[in-house]
């Protein structure tokens, strides 16, 4: 058995401070010496960015929509095995799920799966007595075999406010009072149309967050907090095994590429990756790293060339719009990218990276410029949410995706395209609604859903032997 410290920071609603407490706490323990490592419940890309800068390591994802629970606790396991605590930001409220009636997918249920205590971040700006009977609502709320939220912290509260609730909530719901934060409006992060901004782009991050992990020394208990934390029950060694099969495909591509002596022999594969193509699952990256590729990032913004010998390439999801003049007039890096996709070259493009391979794609203003002209029409602004959520995909023919599989992902972009392709059907949970979607082919996968990997390994697993076969020819 294997002991994982282990808690999540959890609300009753999306702006309750999660992601700043997050990344203060965090520090507060880094500071400590305590060597965390940091988790995002959900799809969300961008608060794992907050983590990584804080950290200076990988945050990941842990997403119980898109990995059952053997899977889900392995990818934890296994990046945790090595850290002195994991810290999970929760998502939205601590129970908002599928569709917004269930459960399933919430921060509830990967606390859940994962045997992870809760701490509930709970604003109590303006309240007093009455956070007992909110504790006491989200408590009864628990499953009867799940009973995982074990403590409180009163966000935007005072010193004097907490020691007054201290003695009541404890006796009152069970829980152990953490500590507060205190208001701070110079920790705030601003938000705009996919979330909040980019670290990279907030003023002094850092040094906000030092302030912000000074601030929670002095008012978190911390010897409370990590008591919680090592009570989390302890994992088997097994659970953080990668599966058999994932491994013995590894295996058997590896001694493929061996054979092939050409400029080394696992296949490259380009990654975009910069200020307009940020948006990646870090257990994504690793899937493919695992199953051999060779990964090498490329900046479509700055770069006039793609890297030298590859025999793949990845278009993430991020926020081209805001860099379509710099990414339309970088002409030679558009004629290369068509060049290779026409060639035959195996590719995988999401979201941003979709809307990059049309012939023109517009900024939020609604002006049109060129781009790689890889894919007929154009991608537009709409000024609203487009088929958001979660899906579930499927093809009635063998491509990346082979038939009678699936495999999981979301969609989140205010622009759509006049040409979103046919080749997958996208499926709603709860409600069951479709659509058609992406351009696929047996070695290429082109639309506006994020795919998490980890859904369908064999999905990757087909995606590097058709790189394999690129290389070769």
């Amino acid at each position: 058995m294997i002991s994982l410290p282990r808690f999540m920071l959890a609300a009753p609603s999306s702006g309750s401070g999660k992601t700043m407490v997050t990344c203060g706490m965090l520090q507060l323990l880094k500071n400590k010496g305590l060597q965390p490592c940091a988790y995002k419940c959900g799809p969300d890309y961008i608060d794992p960015m907050f983590h990584t800068k804080v950290l200076g390591m990988p945050s990941r994802n842990l997403d119980p929509f898109f990995t059952d629970r053997k899977m889900t606790r392995m990818l934890f396991a296994r990046s945790a095995e090595h850290a002195g605590i994991s810290v999970m930001e929760g998502v939205m409220g601590v129970y908002d799920g599928l569709g917004g009636i269930t459960k399933e997918a919430s921060s509830y249920d990967l606390a859940k799966k994962t045997d992870t205590p809760i701490i509930l971040v709970i604003n109590a700006k303006g309240m007093s007595l009455s956070v007992i009977p909110l504790l006491k609502g989200f408590l009864d709320y628990q499953d009867p075999d799940g009973q995982v939220i074990r403590g409180v912290i009163l966000n935007r509260a005072t010193k004097m406010t907490t020691a007054l609730l201290k003695k009541p909530i404890e006796e009152q719901t069970g829980l152990k009072v953490i500590g507060y934060v205190p208001v701070l409006e110079a920790c705030k992060v601003e938000s705009r149309h996919l979330g909040l901004v980019m670290p990279g782009e907030v003023e002094d991050l850092q040094q906000r967050v030092n302030q912000l992990a000074d601030e929670l020394e002095k008012s978190i208990d911390l010897p409370a907090l990590l008591e919680i934390a090592e009570s989390a029950s302890k994992y088997e060694k097994e659970a953080c095994e990668i599966p058999e099969e994932v491994s013995a495909e590894a295996k058997r591509l590896k001694s493929e590429a061996a054979k092939n002596e050409n400029e080394g022999s696992n296949p490259r594969i380009a990654i975009a990756k910069d200020e307009a193509f940020c948006f990646y699952y870090q257990d994504n990256l690793e899937l493919l790293e695992f199953l051999g590729a060779e990964l090498v990032e490329f900046s479509p913004i700055h770069d006039r060339h793609l890297p030298d010998h590859i025999s793949g390439l990845l278009l993430g999801g991020g926020y081209p719009e805001l860099y379509a003049a710099q990414l339309s007039d970088n002409e030679t890096m558009l004629k290369e990218i068509k060049e290779k996709i026409d060639s035959g070259i195996p590719y995988l493009a999401e979201c941003g990276g979709f809307m990059y391979l049309h012939e023109s794609m517009q900024d939020l203003n609604g002006k049109a410029y060129p781009v790689a002209g890889c894919i007929s029409g154009e991608s537009y602004h709409t000024g609203k949410l487009g088929r958001f959520g979660y899906i579930t995909l499927h093809t009635e023919k063998d491509q990346l995706l082979e038939k009678d599989q699936e495999i999981r992902g979301h969609e989140f972009h205010y622009f759509d395209s006049t040409n979103t392709g046919e080749d997958y059907t996208a499926v709603k949970p709860v409600t069951g609604r479709t659509w058609n979607c992406i351009h696929g082919t047996e070695k290429s996968a082109c639309g506006y859903p994020h795919l998490y990997y980890w859904s369908n390994p064999q999905f990757v697993v087909n995606f590097v032997r058709k790189m394999l076969e690129y290389k070769k020819a």
